[in-house]
């Protein structure tokens, strides 16, 4: 697979600013744990991502400045503000997700 232009490059960011934006502001309603269960990732997911990528040039992001980077504020803001709790059902669907999307290397 050839290198993609800075077009591409470009292009790309562009959409990820706005999946970004779309689940900081648009969708706050949409859990976590649905996401994972249902696409085998989270915001958390996203900002670990990020972190790793940074990592891999040098870049040292801390946990939680990654994370406030996909929720718009702090995680203890965002739970107390959107997140409910989640059901039996979804807690063993998220186990199952969690297992074979990050779980594994």
């Amino acid at each position: 697979m050839s290198d993609p232009t800075q077009t591409e490059i470009e292009l790309q960011a562009a959409a990820f600013r706005r999946l970004q934006k779309h689940l900081m502001e648009d969708r706050t309603d949409v859990q976590n744990i649905d996401m994972m269960n249902l696409t085998g990732f989270c915001r958390n997911c996203l900002s670990r991502w990020y972190q790793e990528a940074a990592a891999e040039r040098g870049i040292e992001i801390g946990k939680m400045e990654a994370r406030e980077l996909f929720y718009g504020m702090s995680m203890d803001e965002w739970k107390a503000n959107y997140q409910t709790d989640a059901n039996n059902a979804q807690q063993e669907a998220f186990k199952v997700a969690f297992d074979e999307n990050v779980g594994k290397d």
